[in-house]
């Protein structure tokens, strides 16, 4: 795959997560009854999913910041993945499997993404001193 077509690919799954969570932490800010009764029907407080929202508006805008904050994104791609883990094992466990199919397509969406974003943006280490 030449550098064209991954950063095509990268930055689809980027806004595409971006879409994702940043409608997601939208409804959680903005008291969506819908997002909220199904996060306090997993068990989770209101004051986690304000939380949680305000993280997942942060992230996105990072996200979408291109060529900068790299090791901030990082950081943002392993939250996405928490919130997906946490979802889909919350889900299976109130709500049964069915309602986990989401966070099954996010996950594999997200993977694809963050491998995407390794391959373009290769990590260098420096040794300590």
């Amino acid at each position: 795959m030449n550098s064209k077509t991954t950063k095509i690919i990268y930055w689809t799954g980027a806004v595409l997560t971006s879409l994702w969570f940043g409608a997601s932490g939208f409804f959680e800010l903005t008291n969506n009854p819908l997002v909220w009764g199904i996060t306090q029907q997993l068990g989770y407080p209101a004051h986690f999913i304000y939380i949680l929202g305000v993280f997942k508006v942060a992230g996105v805008i990072t996200l979408l910041i291109p060529n900068k904050l790299l090791r901030l994104k990082e950081w943002v791609f392993a939250g996405v993945f928490f919130d997906i883990i946490f979802a889909f094992f919350s889900k299976i466990a109130v709500l049964g499997f069915g309602a986990a199919t989401d966070a099954i397509i996010a996950f594999v969406m997200v993977s694809v993404t963050y491998a995407l974003y390794r391959k373009l943006y290769t990590a260098t280490y420096i040794p300590a001193e």
